[in-house]
């Protein structure tokens, strides 16, 4: 015989939820409200808000100036190094023109003496020309006119005179040219040097009978 099945337990029946969307409500004929959405609450997150107190901003304000001038201060000993840099290096290449120029200067003697006396044309003197240009496109200045004042300084006086004719120490001759590269002496000139002297007082008529 085959037994007779037995109902599930309530707990064991599935269970239908049946929403009733109905307009119209079927008892009453009446048009059913619509119920109330429910209402959504905006939550606002707002950002953390960092406090810092005046003594921690002073210190990092502080901060900030002290890198602020070492960053200055090293700027400032940079270009420094840089300028000295550059100075003494065009101090050497000055020295270095100088101390060649000087080596040629007795062939700066022989052509002025040469010249002095006639004896510079033709195919010599266009290359002393040449010659002497290059030297002073390089920095090499000649110096010593008759006529300027004794400057003991960058002249060296071999004869020594006196005159009414000047009113001070005055170049009169130059017996060897000086020169100069750029503030840099090289060799003074070697000069003749008149000093003045009063001229002598003309007899009075007294004296003259």
């Amino acid at each position: 015989m085959t037994e007779p099945r037995h109902a599930a337990p309530d707990d064991e029946q599935p269970h239908l939820v049946v929403n009733d969307r109905r307009r119209i409500d079927p008892e009453t004929g009446e048009l059913r409200r619509a119920e109330p959405e429910p209402e959504v609450t905006e939550v606002v997150v707002e950002e953390p808000v960092v406090v810092v107190r005046d003594d921690v901003a002073a210190e990092l304000k502080s901060q900030l100036d002290e890198r602020t001038a070492d960053l200055q201060r090293l700027t400032a000993e940079y270009a420094n190094y840089r300028k000295r840099v550059e100075r003494d290096r065009e101090a050497v290449i000055n020295s270095a023109k100088a101390q060649v120029a000087s080596e040629l200067l007795p062939v700066l003697d022989d052509i002025e003496r040469a010249a002095a006396h006639g004896d510079l044309t033709g195919a010599f003197k266009a290359v002393a020309d040449k010659f002497v240009s290059t030297l002073q496109k390089a920095g090499l200045e000649p110096f010593a006119h008759e006529g300027e004042a004794f400057d003991p300084a960058v002249h060296q006086a071999v004869q020594h005179s006196t005159s009414p004719d000047v009113a001070g120490p005055t170049v009169t001759a130059v017996l060897r040219r000086g020169y100069r590269f750029g503030e840099r002496l090289v060799r003074p000139a070697m000069v003749a040097v008149t000093d003045h002297e009063p001229a002598p007082a003309e007899p009075s008529a007294t004296e003259e009978n």
